[in-house]
């Protein structure tokens, strides 16, 4: 009997422009901490410190894009992280930077939008939604940027809404050569500030990656508050697992309100009183005009310290209820955000890689019953794909407690990957289930 496949063919990215992100080495795509990748239904784009490459495995996604940003020379400033943003027909890249900006780029290089979120290198770009269907009562979808310490929310809607609105001015001036020649910085520049929310998760320590699993109920005493709060997951080396409750509402507390008030009143007072001092002012550098947002309420919840274990890296499951966090000491804890209690541990996978996906169950019976049968979703079960690069295998395990389903052999250098979230509505539409 001749073996059984488990994986499909995508097809071949091979092309000359690999050789700008390291690629014709042996393990290129692993070794190199500086390369980032962020994957697509049809596309990948990889990423090092100064430029981005789009390369494409389907004749209409047009391989082999170069998009090179214009950062400043004297901050040192590179490219940290990137994600795909799909919105039905439009689909960009987001780029976050190590001094803490948030960069939109067409599929075509063009600038078209451009925001600081906090001071600092962005970590991570996190794309998750969860939408309106026949189980979802509400939809959700959202972009989180990760930093050190810092956690920020984009409310998908706000930015579809600006990227539909550059799309549309884009093509009434198609034929205005002199609007297609502006500057990209000024291109980047010219739509308002998108509206965030900004926490600061540092209570345990820095973190090495973070994620907002979800809304939460509010605190006992503001049961009858309008405002919404999120659970926010940290890991880092002080705390392996930290959790916050975020709210929306930058002074509720007593604190915050007198830290609001009080704080840049003194500030002032004290730069109005040196100026008066100093007139030295006129002759120094000019400095940036840019604002620092002021921080949300984050209240901690719980954390787990177990020195010298530290988290490294987080991966949450689609409906942001369970979280696959893997350790130092070669170890997966699977995490109910809900409950905050650790329902299930791995051991003996160091370095290891975590991806949550869904398979069919019962596809006989469901096959049986109709030759034109359609999967929906409650014929998928969750399931968490583990990488061990050391063992050179690929696990795939049923949750929350079910067994192991297929272990799959991978050659050494290998990367596992997830096509990004889609926005959008998925009413009328065959369902489609995470693959990895």
């Amino acid at each position: 009997m001749a073996k059984r496949a488990y994986t499909t063919e995508l097809g071949c990215i091979a092309c000359e422009d690999l050789s700008d992100v390291g690629a014709g080495k042996e393990g290129w795509l692993v070794d190199n901490p500086n390369l980032i990748c962020a994957l697509d239904t049809h596309s990948l784009a990889l990423a090092n410190r100064s430029v981005i490459l789009i390369v494409g495995w389907s004749e209409s996604d047009g391989s082999g894009v170069k998009i090179r940003p214009e950062f400043s020379p004297i901050e040192a400033e590179y490219i940290s992280a990137i994600e795909w943003l799909v919105f039905d027909d439009i689909r960009v890249i987001v780029v976050g930077t190590s001094s803490g900006y948030m960069l939109f780029y067409s599929l075509g290089g063009e600038l078209i939008h451009k925001q600081m979120i906090h001071p600092g290198r962005i970590i991570k770009l996190r794309v998750r939604g969860t939408k309106k269907d026949l189980i979802q009562e509400t939809s959700s979808e959202e972009v989180c940027v990760v930093m050190t310490g810092v956690i920020a929310r984009f409310d998908g809607s706000e930015i579809k809404s600006m990227l539909q609105q550059w799309f549309q001015e884009t093509y009434s001036r198609f034929w205005d050569q002199k609007s297609r020649k502006r500057d990209s910085d000024e291109l980047g520049n010219s739509y308002k500030r998108l509206p965030y929310q900004l926490w600061n998760v540092s209570k345990y320590g820095s973190c090495a990656d973070a994620a907002i699993s979800g809304i939460m109920p509010p605190p006992l005493m503001e049961v009858q508050s309008s405002q919404r709060y999120y659970c926010a997951i940290t890991v880092g080396e002080d705390a392996v697992i930290s959790a916050f409750r975020l709210s929306e509402d930058k002074s509720r507390s007593i604190v915050g309100a007198i830290l609001s008030k009080v704080v840049p009143a003194t500030f002032s007072t004290i730069a109005s009183f040196s100026k008066m001092i100093w007139r030295s002012e006129q002759t120094s550098p000019k400095k940036s005009d840019v604002k620092i947002q002021p921080f949300a309420r984050a209240s901690p919840l719980t954390s787990l310290k177990d020195y010298p274990r530290k988290g490294e890296k987080l991966t949450l499951s689609p409906s942001g209820t369970l979280a696959a966090i893997t350790d130092s000491l070669g170890r997966i804890l699977l995490l109910d955000t809900q409950a905050l209690v650790v329902v299930r541990l791995w051991k003996g996978y160091r370095d290891a890689s975590c991806l949550f996906m869904e398979m069919l169950v019962n596809r006989d019976t469901a096959a049986s019953s109709s030759t034109y049968y359609e999967p929906v979703k409650s014929d998928y079960c969750l399931c968490l794909v583990i990488h061990a690069p050391r063992k050179g295998i690929l696990e795939i395990w049923q949750m929350r407690t079910g067994p192991r389903l297929r272990t799959i052999q991978c050659s050494k250098g290998s990367k596992i990957l997830q096509p990004t979230y889609r926005f959008g509505s998925s009413i009328g539409s065959p369902y489609v289930p995470l693959e990895v």
